[in-house]
């Protein structure tokens, strides 16, 4: 029985620990969502002001003749996955999503992705993976992901015209669920050339393009867009991992009261069986010995078996 008690203990202790882990796992998750969240809302100001300078670009036409698709098929893919734990089928699902994507795509698909987890999720459904990057661990560590995507991709970026360049992630619809999207970035389809050069200029100063600004309103335009992509990606991998957490703490909370109350009926046991060691080993005494004890009084010689006060 005491061997029991100290194993039920140690579990106990040990369920303990595991949940002060998990609640704060919870909070961090928690937390980070909003951060990704706000990062992502916070691109909207400058992203306006991207598309302004591509308005202005687009009305001389030589950009949007630039980015026109080209007689090629092949296709640039991006797919931001999650490298940590306790995300349940975040990658899986992502990656059954990109096979459905890709397969209405015609010509050649170059597949890059961030990172193991998905690569492997994706090479497990036959996919070839021509490179990675590696995934951001904090929301100050996207800026620097996206300028190195951008050093590795832009060599690629002509090749990529005739199929274009797609950008696949999982996003958040609320605290505990998410749903992969896809998005087209390059090269830019009619409708997108024709909303932006119709974009009316929101001052009276007439604007002015200088040196190769097209180039660097392209480039900008790919890092925000990228910038997105990682950002709700992040922001659903820890919505995933919040939900999990939620499970688990729920989970623990049960294994805790079941555990004690298992504790407790045991340990009532241990006490009742004590005290009935102690009854039966008095019972047996002698009535000398019994009168001997400090404290007990023998009624009467008749019933002295049967009432002791």
């Amino acid at each position: 029985m005491s061997d029991s008690l100290q194993l039920l203990r140690r579990k106990i202790e040990g369920a303990g620990e595991v949940a002060s882990v998990v609640s704060a796992m919870k909070a961090v998750a928690a937390s980070s969502i909003t951060q990704y969240e706000c990062a992502v809302a916070a691109l909207s100001d400058y992203y306006r002001t991207i598309e302004l300078g591509l308005s202005l670009c687009f009305r001389s036409n030589a950009l949007a003749a630039d980015l026109a698709p080209g007689a090629g098929r092949i296709t640039g893919v991006i797919v931001f996955g999650s490298d940590q734990g306790m995300v349940g089928q975040f990658n899986d699902e992502l990656a059954a999503f990109v096979g459905s994507q890709l397969a209405v795509l015609p010509g050649e698909k170059e597949i890059w992705v961030c990172w193991l987890q998905m690569q492997e999720s994706l090479a497990n459904k036959g996919f070839a993976i021509s490179g990675h990057f590696d995934l951001p661990a904090s929301i100050d560590s996207i800026n620097p992901l996206i300028v190195a995507a951008l050093s590795t991709i832009e060599p690629h970026l002509l090749r990529w015209q005739g199929g274009g360049l797609y950008l696949l992630n999982n996003r958040p619809i609320d605290e505990a669920v998410f749903e992969p999207v896809s998005r087209k970035i390059l090269p830019f389809d009619g409708a997108w050339l024709k909303a932006r050069s119709q974009t009316v200029w929101p001052t009276k100063k007439l604007p002015e393009i200088v040196g190769d600004a097209e180039s660097a309103f392209v480039r900008e335009y790919l890092f925000i867009s990228i910038y997105q992509a990682c950002a709700e990606s992040l922001a659903g991998e820890n919505a995933c991992r919040l939900a999990a957490m939620q499970r688990a703490e729920k989970n623990v909370a049960d294994l805790l009261t079941r555990l004690n109350q298992t504790y407790r009926r045991l340990r009532q046991s241990s006490i009742d069986e004590e005290m009935f060691d102690v009854i039966s080993g008095f019972e047996a005494l002698p009535d000398a010995k019994k009168r001997s004890v400090p404290g007990l009084r023998i009624t009467s010689e008749a019933d002295s078996d049967n009432h002791v006060s």
